[in-house]
Parts: structure tokens; sequence; C-alpha cells
């Protein structure tokens, strides 16, 4: 699951955090180099040098030194309506590592949270992965293959994201389908994802004027009219307290500017829209298993792992249909097999219809096409993208804490992991951890099988244990030894203190996670 992307209120600090429609002449584009690999089982793996490019909401859009974008503001003479706004401003390169924060050596790219530069600040950055031609976007065919890469999230605290996951973008940006869009994949334009962000500049080749909304405090702030809608296979969304892998479908093919709240699923009509926003997740500790990832866990985020996703066929092939999709780690030379939820320990539209029933969540992974539609963007081809971010429509919640905040904590599905509900606060996170990273490495696809060491066979999973969560309380008597507010207190294979500090009572939340509360 992941709300509105990012807020550009807080991205688009200065009139560097801009995009456009035309490739400007200012400053020169020059891609950060990325190594990345193609694998299979009888040759083994292949590097190839390509590069990754930043979106073009981060950028400098001008008209011969005019900025068309200031702030959340923008420039109503240049901008006066859509069309004329994309024929007017031009979109500028990028100083990657000093005015975002985005750097690479080799195989590894690193995004850093806040960067402070010459014209101000700017906080996250996403970029995309090019082909070898560095004027198309890398279009991944991952049906009946797998995606692996190495992740470090140590430096990654309670509100924020380090996240990797595919999207069914244009492999050009959308310069052919709209004349208007003179920049392309090769100034990051085009992007789209299952949340239908009203804050993307420019959508289908015309300025998102329409509607845009520039108010001090207003949540809807530097957002427009329209939004940029498709789908989006989220591999890799977490920090060092949770991880959520989640499919999420769509009925469309390729990027869709919706314009109307139903279409583009708004507020109210969220589970009404053209795509799943809430997606089919998997989450281990949301999902039961609370002692599977994090600091000093089975999956030790204080320590490099890599993570590998395969997407399975039903019958081996890469025209069969898309049966599952799994996870395995691996860290410290050891094959880990992803954590169960009852008795499963994938994703697939079976597990995804047994964990909407059980968290009373509805379907709509199932409604907009289910595994069918991924499976289809998959054989199109997707966008890899990477970035960090910060929630300023949930704080992140979601993903660490417990949500939404209308149901109680004890209700199925609700905590999602350790992190204090009232943490993840854009201001807060910005303020106490600017010097937050994530890094990527290693970055490999290929035949299933192909992208992990040879011999390193994960074992059979465990016997399932169906998960049974009840509102109900567990016992416990304060102590000098109990744990805090918001801190476990029991659960199936838990071995620390069974008591609260006073004022709270250990409640269950399910099997394997009680909390003070």
């Amino acid at each position: 699951m992941r709300l509105t992307f990012l807020s550009l209120a807080a991205a688009a600090l200065t009139a560097q955090s801009v995009s456009a429609q035309l490739a400007g002449t200012l400053q020169a584009e020059r891609h950060p180099p990325l190594q990345v690999s193609t694998c299979s089982n009888e040759t083994g793996c292949t590097t190839s040098a390509q590069s990754v490019v930043l979106d073009a909401n981060w950028r400098w859009t001008n008209k011969a030194g005019t900025n068309c974008y200031t702030g959340n503001q923008w420039n109503a003479a240049l901008c006066p309506d859509p069309k004329t706004c994309a024929q007017n401003c031009a979109l500028e390169g990028a100083d990657y590592g000093t005015n975002y924060g985005v750097s690479s050596s080799a195989d590894s790219l690193t995004l850093k949270f806040v960067t402070k530069h010459p014209y101000g600040t700017n906080v996250g950055s996403r970029v995309y992965l090019m082909d070898k031609t560095n004027d198309k976007y890398q279009m991944l065919k991952l049906k009946n293959k797998e995606f692996a890469f190495d992740v470090d999230v140590s430096n990654l605290p309670c509100g924020l994201n380090g996240a990797l996951y595919f999207v069914e973008m244009d492999a050009d940006g959308g310069m052919a389908k709209y004349p208007t869009n003179k920049a392309g994949a090769k100034y990051g334009t085009g992007y789209c994802d299952a949340q239908c962000p009203h804050d993307v500049k420019f959508i289908a080749g015309e300025a998102n004027t329409i509607g845009w909304t520039a108010g001090a405090g207003d949540p809807n702030s530097g957002k427009g009219k329209y939004g940029s809608c498709c789908i989006e296979m989220d591999i890799w969304e977490a920090n060092k307290v949770s991880t959520a892998y989640t499919p999420h479908s769509c009925k469309t093919v390729g990027p869709v500017r919706c314009d109307d709240p139903v279409e583009c699923g708004d507020g109210a009509n969220r589970h009404k829209g053209i795509c799943d926003k809430d997606g089919c997740d998997f989450n281990p500790f949301r999902m039961g298993d609370t002692t599977f990832y994090g600091p000093g866990k089975t999956v030790d985020t204080l320590k490099p792992m890599t993570v590998i996703t395969q997407f399975i066929t039903v019958d081996g092939t890469d025209t069969g249909a898309l049966k599952e999709i799994r996870r395995l780690y691996v860290q410290n030379g050891k094959v880990i097999n992803n954590s169960r939820f009852g008795s499963y320990d994938s994703v697939s539209d079976t597990m995804c219809a047994a964990q909407k029933k059980l968290f009373e969540d509805p379907n709509e992974f199932a409604n907009n096409g289910g595994m069918k539609n991924i499976a289809d963007a998959l054989d199109r081809g997707m966008t890899l993208v990477m970035s960090i971010w910060d929630d300023h429509d949930a704080n992140m919640l979601w993903l660490d804490s417990s949500y939404p905040p209308t149901k109680p904590v004890t209700a199925p599905g609700v905590t999602r992991g350790s992190c204090d509900p009232s943490s993840g606060k854009p201001a807060d996170v910005e303020a106490n951890f600017p010097n937050s990273s994530v890094k990527f490495s290693n970055i490999k696809w290929g035949e299933i099988g192909s992208t992990y060491a040879k011999g390193s066979t994960p074992q059979p999973p465990t016997a399932p244990t169906p998960p049974t969560p009840a509102p109900t309380t567990a016992p416990g008597n304060p102590g000098t030894n109990c744990a805090g507010r918001w801190a476990q207190c029991g659960g199936t294979g838990y071995t620390g203190p069974t008591c609260c500090v006073a004022g709270t009572t250990c409640n269950v939340v399910n099997q394997y996670y009680h909390q003070c509360q």
C-alpha cells in the first residue's frame, strides 16, 4: 500500500524541484551510471553499463531563465493553460549529487533524504533505470523470471521509505504519444502509479495546472485536477522496522490520465477508481510474524541483505498464467524463506482473498483484475523505480505502525510495525533524521534461481499456523522491567517481558504479537 507517493510541498521547496516537457539548454543532463546484470542458469550473469535518471517533478522548469514554477505556484503568465505551459516551459538537467543527494558507484546507488544545496533544500528523490541507449527506460518483462538486489536500510528510521518498485510507464516517457513532450525519458517524464497521483506536474503532454492548489497548510497543496494512473508492482517498501511487497492492479494498459474524483479514486471514492490503491500487501509484521524482519531479527535490518522476488507461472513457462509472487532473502550466506500468513508464504489471488476477508478490507485487488492484470503488465514491460520519501498523507503509519487510525489497534491487520503511532510526521523526520539514506546495489534479473548463489537452496517453510487475531487482553502486572507503551509484551515465540508499565495493558493483536496499550 502506498498513499500519494510524495508531497511536492516538501519536494518542491525551491525552483530546482520542478518539471517540464521541453528539453532545456541551461544545464546539461548527465545520468549517474549504474551497472546491472541479466542472468541465466546456464551461462551465469552478464553485467551491463546503464544509468538512472531523476524524475521530472524534481527539476527546474523555466523559459529563458524565468521560472515556470516556484514553490507550489505556477507562473500564470507562462502557464495560462495546460498546453501553452507545456509549449513554453523547458526541463533542465540535474546536478544529482549536489542538489538531490543521488550518487552512484559501479553497481551501487545511494539516495540521501535531505540535501542542502545552493538553492535551498531538497527532500527525497525518485529515479528510473535507463536502458543501454540512455534515451529510454529499461522495460523489464519478468513473468517466469526473478528480480534480485542488495539493500541497506540500516539508516532508515520510522516514517521513511526506501522503495524499489515497477510501474507501467511508457518507455520513451510519452514522447511518441504527445507532441508537446520533447524531453521524454531522458529527463524523467511520464510517471504514473496505482495511487493516480495528482502531484505529477505534467501528464499526457500537458501541464496539470487546472485546479492546482498552492495554499499554505492545505493538504491538497501541490496537486492538480488530473491524476496519473497505471499498474504498480511494489517489490520493496521498507525502513529498518517494517517491509512490504505489494502488487496493485488497475483497469488500465499503460499510463492513463484520470480526470474526476471517482475515476481517480480520490477521498471517499478510494475503492471506486480504476486502480487498487490498497494493493495486496505481504508485510510480515502485519501478517503476525513480529520476529521476522527488523534490527537483530531473522532478517536483520542492521546489515545489508539480498532481496529476491520470483514471478512464478502455473506451468513454469514465460507464457503461462501468473500463479504467485514469491519472496526470498539471502543474508550472511544463508537463504531465508519468507514468513508465513497461515498457510500462505507468497502473494496469490487466494492469499489476497483470505487476507482481505480476515482484515475486513474490500478486495479491490481482485476487482481490478488481480494477478491476471499484473501478469499482463509484466508481459508488456515495466519500468524500475527507486526512491526515498516521507509521507505527508499518513506519516508512513500504513507501513510501520498502526493504520488506519479509525480502527482499534487490536483489529486484525491494523498493526503493521512497532513504530509509535505518533511517529512519521514529515516535519519531525526531516528535522531529526535529515542524514537518512538508502543504498541499492547488485541489481539482477533473469531465470528463476539464476540471480543468487548456486547451492544456496532454501529449505521448505515450516508448518503453517493459522493467525488468530483476537481483541482480548493478555495477563500482565506492572513492574520495573515491564515493556513500555506500544512495545511488544507477548506472542508465539516471544521471549521478552510479558508485563506492561503502569497505565497500560498487554493486548493481543494477533497470535504472534501482543502490545502494551
